[in-house]
């Protein structure tokens, strides 16, 4: 019998291979503002948190309040080049088809960039699964546990028989904290030199290359 009954997976670079797309446009919307940001320097700062979190951030850098079309200018650009240019994370769709115990996406995103996503993807919702975003269902945002529990909650699972599978260090610390098993997957295209070790050093019980190794870790 499976130790799991749930595996919650965070959508931005754990499904959808986004965090590229994401961040470079995140980077050049906060450079046009008078912010200069490069894409690593997005990523380090922005990956895995919600708008909402990063908002005060990017203010104190910016000396300022962002301007009112920020966050609608990053989204437009970010909708507008997914319809083209986005792919699953290798192996993603399989493992989620596959996948013998329930399952969600619980994401600090919003559900109408998941569910276009998905779409532009070609990925069924059966196989993904209920959607949960740190954006509509909680009021506190990864690294917090409340999205991973209010997910798990309205699955029915228990904390303790529940996987998370995270790329992100705000999330690896949500579900940490939720006190859930928690795998580091490495197989998006932003997979930097030392990210495994990072998600390690914030509490990713397992740091894995792919869903090949997922699927053997959850076997085993």
């Amino acid at each position: 019998m499976s130790r799991f009954d749930l595996v919650i997976l965070d959508y931005d670079g754990v499904v959808a291979d986004s965090e590229l797309l994401n961040n470079q446009a995140m980077a050049e919307v906060l450079t046009g503002i008078g912010l200069p940001t490069t894409l690593d320097e997005a990523l380090a700062s922005y990956m895995g948190r919600r708008w909402l979190d990063c908002r005060p951030d990017i203010e104190t850098r910016l000396g300022r309040p962002c301007p009112d079309t920020t966050l609608g200018d990053w989204t437009r650009l970010c909708h507008e080049r997914a319809t083209t240019t986005l792919t699953p994370v290798p192996g993603a769709a399989a493992f989620m088809a596959e996948l013998a115990q329930a399952r969600c996406i619980a994401s600090s995103s919003p559900p109408d960039w998941i569910e276009l996503g998905l779409r532009t993807m070609g990925i069924a919702m059966e196989h993904a699964g209920p959607i949960y975003s740190g954006a509509v269902h909680v009021t506190r945002g990864k690294p917090h546990p409340d999205l991973f529990l209010h997910a798990a909650r309205e699955m029915g699972a228990a904390p303790e028989r529940t996987l998370v599978i995270e790329d992100s260090i705000p999330g690896v610390q949500a579900g940490v904290a939720a006190g859930m098993t928690v795998v580091g997957l490495l197989a998006g295209g932003h997979i930097r030199d030392g990210h495994g070790d990072r998600l390690s050093a914030a509490g990713a019980h397992h740091t894995l290359p792919d869903y090949a190794a997922v699927t053997a870790f959850m076997n085993a």
